[in-house]
């Protein structure tokens, strides 16, 4: 009796540091919690796709295999990918917003954001966004990604646009045909 006594000690011991190993991220989550929102409630969907040079030498970004004379990752300039954000509006309608992130060694910075207008102006209801593919693997600079949406919340069918970012900086939005 008194084995299984001090094994039933050891296994409340056991589970009780486990339980406080548990609570240390959420008591810690809770904290951060009070002090910033990661996301706000108004961000319906977050995309994050394709990418952008600025290189010193403009050969760079003209060369589709990306090969040069100078070693990978030391083409000069700033590089950096593309983030497109649906934020829900009061009237449930949604604007998106392009943004243009740069990859520098702190961390990623915000270089340009851009409310896409074209969407704005249509009073679209954002059922979804998507990039070109989720596999993290774009071979040219730019963006391609699929946005749905309705402009009647009683629609049963979505439409889709598509926006495209070309080599360049340049921004197109068109209804998809298929």
């Amino acid at each position: 009796m008194r084995i299984r006594f001090q094994a039933s000690r050891l296994t409340i011991a056991v589970c009780m540091g486990a339980l406080a190993l548990a609570c240390v991220p959420l008591a810690h989550a809770q904290a951060l919690q009070g002090e910033r929102t990661l996301l706000a409630s108004d961000i319906l969907f977050v995309t994050s796709t394709g990418f952008w040079q600025e290189a010193s030498d403009p050969n760079v970004l003209l060369d589709p295999q990306g090969e040069t004379d100078k070693p990978a990752g030391d083409q000069g300039g700033i590089k950096g990918y593309y983030k497109l954000i649906a934020q829900r509006q009061p009237d449930g309608t949604a604007h998106i917003h392009l943004q243009q992130i740069a990859l520098e060694p702190q961390g990623p910075r915000i270089v340009t954001s851009a409310e896409l207008e074209e969407f704005s102006r249509m009073h679209a209801y954002v059922t979804d966004i998507r990039p070109e593919n989720s596999d993290g693997i774009t071979r040219q600079p730019g963006l391609f990604a699929t946005v749905w949406l309705k402009t009647d919340p009683t629609q049963t069918e979505t439409e889709s646009w598509t926006v495209l970012v070309d080599d360049i900086g340049d921004i197109r939005i068109e209804r998809e045909t298929n």
